[in-house]
């Protein structure tokens, strides 16, 4: 009777794509999972991205319909030193939680291009329910706003309220903002009565201070006075029409480094490729087999050379090597003495002056070699003498028979 083998319910090549299918999902989900921080977008606050009250993002979509084309975002310290971003206004909004070393980092590296900083104003916090929006509480502490300034500009906020109701943006009356915030200047671009500045710029570098937000901001937006304001002002600053640029790197989108991005970047990029292709290959090696398995050798093998290359061992590691070479010549005295059939009873010197006696072709020749083998003070002359050594025995017992 004959069974009828089972055949395998997947082929090897279904089986190989789906491995492989597996391995390139798995690879997917480390690089998204990798950089899906950066693409999140905040929720409220005061950055380039956000749609709250406090948020800006408002004024990109204002600048992409006015201009035609989005304004480029600086997602990292290789934007802002682009040579293309030195031609860019960059505007640069800074909220309550930023990072006092990232502005001082970007202060730095913008030092000589034309940039706008933006004070913050209001403490707000999220509406639940509502991705994005967020609720205004009140107004910063002037001291929380005088540190951020100061890290521009020797300067502080202004005190009281200002004489005027209206300002002046390049010809248009607009409204003043709810408890407008002003810094002392007394050249301002913009100015709320006499001496009394919201936009000014600093002396010795082509920055720009906005010190009230509420001009341009979401909020800012919805009265279409102010929105054709915010244009203006902009206008005014930019190098070229339309050459506007938003920073995200002091909000830290986009600047979150860890051990996976480092694999995936440059210049660890290359090695991650590395340790792939040698895992593909010894994969692939694993697959087949060359040749029978080779058996597994004996701890401690027989026989007498395994006996002496054990004993060997065990001196070499002791430190003892150094010690065998007059051991050695004395032994092999002995043997000389048996096997050439020396007259029994000679010893030491008088042995040695008998068996070079033996040796007609040169005279002391034993008594040479034996000395050497003896005096020797390293391994490499301890084993050229001990040859030597054995040699003339070899020849001298030829010699005989």
């Amino acid at each position: 009777m004959s069974v009828e083998a089972a055949e395998a319910p997947f082929s090897r090549r279904t089986l190989f794509w789906g491995i492989f299918a597996s391995l390139l999902a798995a690879a997917g989900f480390f690089l998204l999972s990798t950089y899906a921080p950066d693409f999140r977008q905040p929720e409220g606050g005061g950055t380039p991205l956000s749609k709250g009250g406090t948020g800006y993002a408002g004024l990109v979509e204002w600048l992409k319909l006015t201009n035609g084309q989005a304004p480029p975002m600086a997602h990292g310290e290789k934007d802002l030193q682009s040579p293309l971003a030195s031609t860019f206004l960059l505007i640069v909004t800074i909220a309550p939680e930023s990072d006092p070393a990232a502005l001082q980092r970007i202060i730095k590296l913008r030092s000589g291009k034309d940039t706008l900083f933006v004070l913050p104003k209001w403490v707000t916090f999220p509406q639940p329910g509502h991705d994005g929006w967020e609720t205004k509480v009140e107004r910063l502490p002037n001291t929380v706003v005088n540190d951020w300034l100061g890290r521009l500009a020797k300067a502080k906020l202004g005190e009281g309220k200002p004489t005027v109701d209206r300002i002046d943006v390049q010809g248009r009356k607009i409204a003043l903002p709810e408890e407008l915030q002003w810094v002392a200047d007394e050249h301002p671009l913009i100015a709320a009565g006499d001496g009394k500045a919201i936009l000014t710029e600093l002396d010795n570098e082509p920055f720009y201070i906005l010190t009230d937000p509420d001009f341009i901001n979401n909020a800012a937006l919805k009265d279409p006075q102010k929105a054709a304001a915010a244009l203006d002002m902009i206008a005014m600053l930019e190098p070229a029409k339309g050459a506007v640029m938003f920073d995200l790197t002091l909000h830290g989108i986009g600047q979150n480094y860890d051990l996976a991005k480092l694999l995936v970047e440059p210049p660890f990029l290359a090695l991650t490729l590395s340790v792939l292709v040698a895992a593909a290959l010894a994969f692939l090696h694993g697959l087949g087999r060359f040749g029978p398995p080779r058996t597994e050798g004996r701890a401690i093998a027989f026989g007498k050379r395994a006996l002496v290359d054990t004993t060997a061992m065990l001196l070499k590691r002791a430190g003892r090597l150094q010690e065998l070479g007059d051991r050695y010549a004395m032994l092999m005295r002995q043997r000389a003495a048996a096997l050439l059939g020396a007259p029994h009873g000679l010893q030491g010197e008088a042995l040695d002056r008998w068996l070079d006696s033996r040796d007609k072709s040169e005279a002391h020749s034993f008594t040479a070699r034996f000395r050497a083998v003896n005096d020797s003070n390293s391994l490499a002359a301890m084993h050229e003498a001990a040859e030597e050594l054995h040699d003339w025995t070899a020849r001298r017992l030829g010699e005989r028979r």
